[in-house]
């Protein structure tokens, strides 16, 4: 798992995995104001922490914000794509080949976060600003209406952004039990 060749193989499919998701974000970040770009492109962004978390083991190093922000966005982002997805083809009554791949790539991250587990070494200061990270990213997304655009599912905002709020709840309390916390 932690063979450098590797390693540097899924850092540049994630990276270009992150490039491609943010230049999918292009069209609703042009129209979204400066101060939200950071808490729009929520899968891209999720993927970048990825790639910072590879870019330290690669340098030896470790920085329990990163691992903490990787393992919960990797597998909310992820778990939350794959359920828009599939609730998108049951809202528009059929299956698109852009919505598969965006099943298998998006469930490829919640598996790389799990892949990155035994990495992953927290202390409680990194666990709580990750909470914040997640709960003031879904505030954005479903009070400021910043939440990703994806088919027809703006009807249903409500019900998603339910959604989103108990994703991030399972992935702080998966962090909070999974994750090594040794040095607290």
């Amino acid at each position: 798992m932690y063979n450098r060749k590797f390693l540097v193989l899924l850092l540049i499919a994630n990276f270009l995995g992150t490039v491609y998701g943010y230049i999918w974000y292009g069209g609703q970040l042009s129209v979204t104001p400066w101060y939200f770009y950071p808490f729009v492109p929520d899968s891209p962004t999720a993927t970048l922490f990825l790639c910072i978390l590879i870019v330290l083991i690669l340098l030896n190093k470790k920085f329990g914000l990163i691992d903490a922000l990787a393992f919960t966005t990797l597998i909310k982002y992820g778990l939350w794509a794959v359920i828009m997805n599939i609730w998108n083809f049951i809202d528009i009554g059929f299956v698109t080949p852009v919505g598969l791949m965006l099943i298998m790539s998006h469930l490829a991250m919640a598996v790389q976060a799990f892949m990155f587990l035994p990495h992953i070494q927290i202390k409680n200061w990194h666990f709580f600003v990750t909470a914040i990270w997640l709960f003031h990213n879904d505030v954005i997304d479903y009070v400021y209406v910043q939440y990703p655009r994806y088919g027809q599912l703006h009807p249903y905002m409500a019900e998603i952004g339910y959604l989103a709020f108990w994703l991030t709840v399972i992935v702080l309390i998966l962090l909070w039990k999974l994750a090594d916390r040794r040095n607290n």
